[in-house]
C-alpha cells in the first residue's frame, strides 16, 4: 500500500469511529449541547463540588445548558410591597350635656369649651373623613321643644370645633330630643331629683371617623 493509500485508509477509519461513537452516545448525552461533552465519555465537566460547568471556547447563551447554566433569562423584578393603608378609626364620645351646658340653654360653659379643646386637638392629629355630633335631651318638656333644643346644643358643639380649626364640611349635626333614652327607674315626684336623675339622657354624642396621620 503506497502513502497516499495509507493517508486515505487512516481517514476513513477516523470517521467510521466519529460515526460509531455518535451513535454509541445515550439519549441522555445527545441532548446536552457539545459544550459540554468532554473528551473523555462522561457528561460534563464539573467543578469540584459538582455545582458548576467547564465552558468550552464555543460556549455562547444561544447554547447554554440549563443544567449548568440555569436560566439565562433575567427574572422579573419582584414587585415592590405596596405600603399598607393606614386603618380607619372610629370612636364616639358622650359628653353629658350638664357638663357642657346650663339647664335647658344651648350655650357652652367655660368648662364645656375645656372639653371640647381637647377633642379638637385629637381631631387635628387624623386625617378626618366625618364627625357627627347628636344630641339628646331628657324627656321633661315636649317632643318639638326637646328636638330643637337637642338640635340647637349639636350645633353649638360644631360650631365650637369649627372655631378650633375643623372643616365645617366635615361636621355634621343632628338633634333626637328626648329619644333613646339611656336612663331607667327615674320616677321621682320632686321636679329637682327628677332632673338630677335624668342628667345622663341629656348629652351630645360625638364620633370621630378618620385614619393616624403618618
Amino acid at each position: 500500500m503506497n502513502k497516499l493509500s495509507k493517508l486515505a485508509f487512516i481517514a476513513a477509519t477516523a470517521v467510521v469511529a466519529a460515526t460509531a461513537q455518535a451513535q454509541s452516545v445515550p439519549a441522555s448525552r445527545q441532548a446536552v449541547n457539545d459544550n459540554w461533552v468532554n473528551g473523555t465519555g462522561e457528561y460534563v465537566w464539573m467543578n469540584g463540588t459538582n455545582e458548576l460547568c467547564w465552558r468550552d471556547a464555543f460556549w455562547t447563551p444561544a447554547t447554554a445548558n440549563a443544567k449548568c447554566d440555569g436560566a439565562l433569562v433575567a427574572q422579573a423584578p419582584t414587585p415592590p410591597v405596596a405600603p399598607v393603608a393606614p386603618a380607619i378609626t372610629s370612636q364616639k364620645i358622650t359628653y353629658q350635656a350638664d357638663a357642657l351646658f346650663d339647664f335647658d340653654k344651648a350655650v357652652l360653659k367655660p368648662a364645656g369649651k375645656e372639653k371640647l379643646d381637647d377633642l379638637a386637638s385629637k381631631i387635628q392629629a387624623l386625617n378626618l373623613e366625618v364627625v357627627v355630633a347628636t344630641g339628646y335631651t331628657d324627656r321633661i318638656g315636649s317632643a318639638a321643644y326637646n328636638d330643637r333644643l337637642s338640635l340647637r346644643r349639636a350645633q353649638a358643639v360644631k360650631s365650637y370645633l369649627v372655631s378650633k380649626g375643623v372643616p365645617a364640611e366635615r361636621v355634621y349635626t343632628e338633634g333626637k330630643g328626648k329619644r333613646n333614652p339611656v336612663t331607667t327607674g327615674c320616677n321621682q315626684k320632686n321636679r329637682k331629683q327628677l332632673i338630677s336623675c335624668l342628667a345622663p339622657d341629656r348629652r351630645v354624642e360625638v364620633e370621630v371617623v378618620g385614619t393616624q396621620k403618618q
